[in-house]
């Protein structure tokens, strides 16, 4: 059977779901309170959750009248906004595989000219109901405006990622940034990729003092080694620290340093680049999203800034929620990216919206999913 190519506000959600799940449908929206929503969602039946919710007293946003009272965002008590995100929040851990994501992107707010600290309110609560926090992610947004004049522009927001237990699904290799530069390799010399040939690190090792000659010995054979990596291409670059010549990474003491141990134990260690690539720093320079701001939805994600998370943390083909969906862009990346994605969200304007958006993304070019 053809995906269907269009989504629907809530059905009995049950059958919604597995209507995803077995493929009838890639997508689906619905419309209502998340936290209910979520309610009806099966067990461990999403792969990850990257969401935005409101933020505590920056927006309002346009929802018919019986849903003012789940207005999340409008609470009079900042600890009741982040008593209500870590109620749904919790539904969301129960609805993910064990090996599940979450990534929750939340900004902060001023007070009273007081920096009231929300991401990490909502952060420090999820860890106390067990999440497990792996990464605090900088959104570098590069632009903004700012009115005040007694303080420096706001131009970051955190995205936190969460997961349910220490062991969970990451496909590194999806998502690791190549070397833009190659090491130089000849019949004399081999060079890294950022000119680091290994003639210093030999010179420090034999003149060391620090070092006896069994480690000197032992210390020759590892550069050899690692240069021999370089020469077959399987490095790109590396860095040798050696006892008494350069200063330990993060701390001295063997007790909280893995490479101070290191040091201690052989006299040495390596830093190394494979040419297979390294993974993204945990600062994400991405301008904010314009296409979608046409509406009255003022908090667009940005799809680059959700390609990372989605393909790092969900299967091909697997489902990608979104408990405060918005203008849809959750799933519109998710489907961009081979995956299937289910969107909630209080207004119902959002989801004809989002509707609009799939169809103009993807019945446009090709039929690429439908």
């Amino acid at each position: 059977m053809e995906p269907k190519n269009k989504s629907v506000a809530l059905e009995p959600t049950a059958d919604l779901l597995s209507e995803v799940m077995d493929g009838e449908r890639r997508f689906a929206f619905a419309s209502g309170d998340c936290l209910e929503v979520l309610r009806q969602m099966p067990d461990e039946s999403m792969d990850c959750a990257i969401t935005s919710p409101p933020y505590w007293k920056m927006r309002e946003y346009e929802v018919l009248e019986k849903h003012n009272h789940t207005l999340i965002g409008d609470e009079d008590d900042p600890k009741d906004y982040v008593k209500n995100l870590v109620a749904i929040f919790n539904e969301v851990r129960r609805v993910l595989k064990s090996d599940g994501s979450l990534w929750l992107n939340i900004g902060d707010k001023f007070q009273n000219k007081n920096l009231m600290g929300m991401p990490w309110r909502v952060a420090l609560a999820m860890q106390d109901e067990g999440w497990v926090l792996r990464s605090d992610i900088i959104w570098d947004q590069m632009k903004g405006t700012q009115s005040a004049k007694d303080r420096m522009r706001d131009v970051y927001e955190h995205i936190f990622h969460f997961v349910k237990t220490r062991k969970y699904y990451f496909d590194a290799a999806s998502i690791k940034i190549k070397p833009s530069k190659n090491a130089l390799v000849t019949d004399t010399k081999t060079i890294s990729a950022t000119g680091v040939s290994g003639v210093k690190y030999r010179e420090y090792i034999l003149s060391s003092d620090c070092l006896n000659e069994e480690e000197k010995k032992n210390a020759s054979k590892a550069l050899d080694d690692v240069l021999a990596m370089v020469r077959s291409g399987e490095l790109v670059d590396f860095r040798m620290t050696i006892r008494g010549q350069q200063r330990t990474y993060h701390s001295e003491s063997t007790k909280i340093s893995g490479r101070a141990k290191e040091l201690a134990d052989k006299g040495y260690f390596f830093i190394m680049m494979k040419a297979e690539g390294f993974l993204p720093s945990d600062i994400w320079r991405i301008v904010p999203e314009d296409k979608w701001r046409k509406d009255s939805h003022c908090a667009v994600f940005p799809e680059e800034l959700l390609f990372t998370p989605i393909k790092s943390t969900s299967r091909p083909d697997g489902i990608v929620l979104d408990p405060f969906s918005g203008t849809g862009s959750t799933v519109a990346a998710a489907l961009k990216l081979g995956r299937k994605g289910i969107g909630i969200d209080l207004s119902e304007n959002y989801i004809a919206i989002s509707e609009s958006r799939i169809k103009s993304s993807f019945n446009g070019s090709g039929g690429l999913f439908f």
